[in-house]
């Protein structure tokens, strides 16, 4: 094939590409940092890449400043589950009879005073 021949294969692939340039968009990552060591992780954001280790190089770079973090975690927004809103009776009334679920009846010592 010549510089002035086209293989029709790959300009119907190069047409679709450019029709819907969606299908190459970055998958959506949800950002979650550590600020210190024994705390919790918060959710920071969201951000686009293309893997997991690059998410986690660009959620270190977009959300923590100045050292302040001490762990990121990343996972990508499509494998979250979450309950319906709708059925929060279904998953939370019931935890309302259980006393011991709630620990406001001890006294923490000082070791774990970041509780």
């Amino acid at each position: 094939m010549n510089d002035t021949q086209t293989d029709s294969k790959t300009d119907t692939q190069t047409d679709k590409t450019l029709a819907n340039p969606a299908d190459q968009e970055w998958p959506l990552w949800e950002v979650f940092v550590r600020t210190k060591a024994g705390l919790d992780h918060k959710h920071c954001g969201s951000l686009h890449a293309a893997d997991a280790k690059l998410a986690i190089q660009m959620g270190r770079d977009v959300y923590t400043r100045r050292q302040e973090g001490s762990s990121v975690w990343v996972v990508r927004s499509d494998q979250i589950v979450a309950s319906d809103p709708a059925d929060k009776a279904m998953y939370f009334d019931p935890a309302e009879d259980k006393v011991y679920r709630h620990p406001t009846f001890y006294k923490l010592p000082p070791e774990v005073d970041h509780m």
